[in-house]
């Protein structure tokens, strides 16, 4: 499947004419409770030569395709993911945090790292999380019986919301082994129980609907969302000027191909 990845990317530059700085993948592999049949979300980001920018019309700066049972498969052009960091966008946070990477441009998360501080929002992250939380309780998770995929989904987001409102300086960690050391003592067991039966289990696996962690999945949505308007907030200097010179430095004319 690393090869078929690898193919798959270097297609992508072929035909499109464009250079990838950075792929990863961004689903239950890379937060670490994959199913066995899950498929490979890869994320990636990827720049156009010069002459793309220099046009009345901008043109499109996202690359989907279709996803098969086995890859899902999209990117962001740098322009706009430069823009989406600047405003605190939790899931760009999150792909550079990924601990299995496909592609990386030497020096690349690099060069990103000293600009992450300035553009971390914690309101913006919690926003993210507090979306995914509300499909899970509204969507996922009101019957007797739950998709398993799901119910993780929702527990990860629901973590990753805790660690904000408790640490707003800092970015959530990726990981699932990471944020469930936030979990209470008393749902330990219940998700160890669930991680065993995860690790076994297809995409469509359905368990009954643990009442103890649906309980505290709901309380800490209310938590969240009492908390979203008053999170402090560190007024750092705008990232802007730095994001456009490092946005300048990684066009395939700079020199750092």
């Amino acid at each position: 499947m690393h090869a078929r990845i690898q193919t798959a990317l270097h297609q992508l530059e072929v035909t499109h004419g464009i250079r990838i700085l950075y792929a990863c993948e961004s689903g239950s592999r890379a937060w670490g409770f994959p199913s066995p049949d899950a498929d490979y979300d890869v994320r990636f980001l990827y720049s156009h030569p010069p002459d793309w920018y220099l046009t009345l019309d901008a043109g499109p700066d996202t690359l989907d395709f279709p996803v098969d049972d086995e890859l899902d498969l999209a990117g962001w052009e740098l322009r706009k993911a430069l823009k989406l960091l600047r405003g605190g966008n939790a899931a760009f946070f999150e792909w550079l945090q990924s601990p299995v990477i496909y592609r990386e441009a030497a020096g690349f998360r690099e060069a990103l790292g000293p600009l992450l501080p300035a553009c971390w929002n914690p309101r913006a992250g919690l926003h993210h999380y507090l979306g995914l939380m509300r499909r899970g309780l509204t969507d996922d998770l009101t019957t007797e019986h739950v998709r398993l995929k799901r119910l993780f989904y929702a527990l990860r987001s629901t973590l990753a919301a805790h660690w904000i409102r408790q640490r707003p300086a800092e970015v959530p960690p990726m990981e699932f082994r990471v944020l469930r050391e936030l979990l209470p003592t008393e749902l330990h067991g219940t998700v160890d129980e669930l991680l065993v039966r995860k690790a076994t289990a297809d995409e469509k696996t359905t368990v009954p609907r643990p009442t103890a962690l649906v309980e505290y999945l709901q309380t800490e949505y209310e938590a969240a969302l009492a908390a979203h308007n008053t999170l402090p907030i560190t007024r750092q200097a705008d990232p802007t000027p730095a994001l456009d010179a490092l946005f300048r430095a990684w066009l395939p004319d700079a020199g750092i191909m």
